[in-house]
């Protein structure tokens, strides 16, 4: 069995269709399906279903992803053990983050560890979804739940909160409520409920059961701006509210707690640089944990 052809198979399989994994392989569609095709010969069996959406994977086309992944992992950690101890970290590592942690957290101090390994290749990507990580869509999650499916590693970073907030102009020109039961009669700024990538990020409700946003926005950040502007009162992440000296905390109802994981596949495991990174950042989040409470 040629391992060229068990990569290939891989990224068809992640990727759900031949196309996008020629693109990401960097191969024209007819060798990918040249060599899945060897493949399937090899195994005497079929791999896969052609769809006119793309390709789905067969039941031994499963069974057989569980195979070529054990294989990858070996590989990955051949490679890293060949490499040595004494090389230098390099590459790049894909780091799928929810907005407000990457960017209000994470963008501004991941150029130390780019300083330190100049091989080294951050590719943060801070945007409100979820991160497939046995598609390889990244090497390292950043999530708000822990994982409890596929052969992941997770570690718990911190604890967070979220609470109420105003802008000091809005505090001046409508008052803000002092209890929970007042919030309807103010302008609230909200998530898109269908965008969610989490249900526990459906809080709304444990600040008011009739919370109804005026104005939805499906990021974080984008939330945070529109309170900054006086558009209303919105549910922020205190480490960003507190970056933000013209917000004010609403203290009609108490903050809540969530938490942010480092989750990564077990097959990246051995990767040095992979491993630099996730380091880097649980380091970060330690040093700096009081912020996020």
């Amino acid at each position: 069995m040629n391992w060229d052809d068990v990569r290939i198979f891989l990224a068809v399989a992640r990727a759900g269709q031949i196309l996008g994994a020629a693109k990401r392989l960097e191969l024209n569609h007819a060798t990918v399906s040249r060599r899945l095709a060897a493949l399937e010969t090899a195994l005497r069996t079929k791999l896969f279903r052609r769809l006119t959406t793309g390709s789905e994977l067969t039941p031994a086309g499963v069974r057989f992803m569980e195979i070529a992944e054990r294989m990858e992992a070996d590989m990955i950690a051949a490679r890293a053990a060949v490499a040595g101890e004494g090389e230098e970290i390099s590459g790049p590592v894909r780091i799928g983050a929810p907005d407000g942690f990457g960017v209000a957290f994470l963008a501004r101090r991941l150029g130390e560890l780019t300083a330190q390994h100049r091989e080294l290749t951050i590719q943060l990507v801070p945007v409100p979804r979820s991160f497939s990580l046995s598609r390889r869509e990244a090497d390292i999650a950043i999530t708000v739940e822990r994982p409890s499916e596929g052969r992941l590693v997770a570690g718990k970073l911190v604890d967070y909160s979220l609470g109420l907030f105003a802008s000091r102009a809005y505090a001046e020109r409508h008052g803000l409520p002092k209890t929970a039961a007042e919030m309807s009669g103010h302008t609230l700024i909200g998530y898109v409920p269908d965008l969610i990538v989490s249900p526990s990020l459906d809080y709304a409700a444990e600040f008011s059961p009739d919370w109804r946003s005026a104005f939805a926005i499906s990021s974080a950040l984008g939330q945070a701006e529109a309170v900054r502007a006086g558009a209303g009162i919105g549910i922020l992440h205190t480490f960003i509210a507190r970056s933000l000296p013209d917000l004010v905390p609403v203290e009609a109802v108490q903050p809540i707690r969530r938490a942010y994981w480092l989750v990564y596949h077990e097959s990246v495991r051995p990767l040095r640089r992979v491993q630099a990174v996730a380091d880097f950042i649980a380091r970060a989040v330690e040093k700096e944990r009081a912020l996020f409470l």
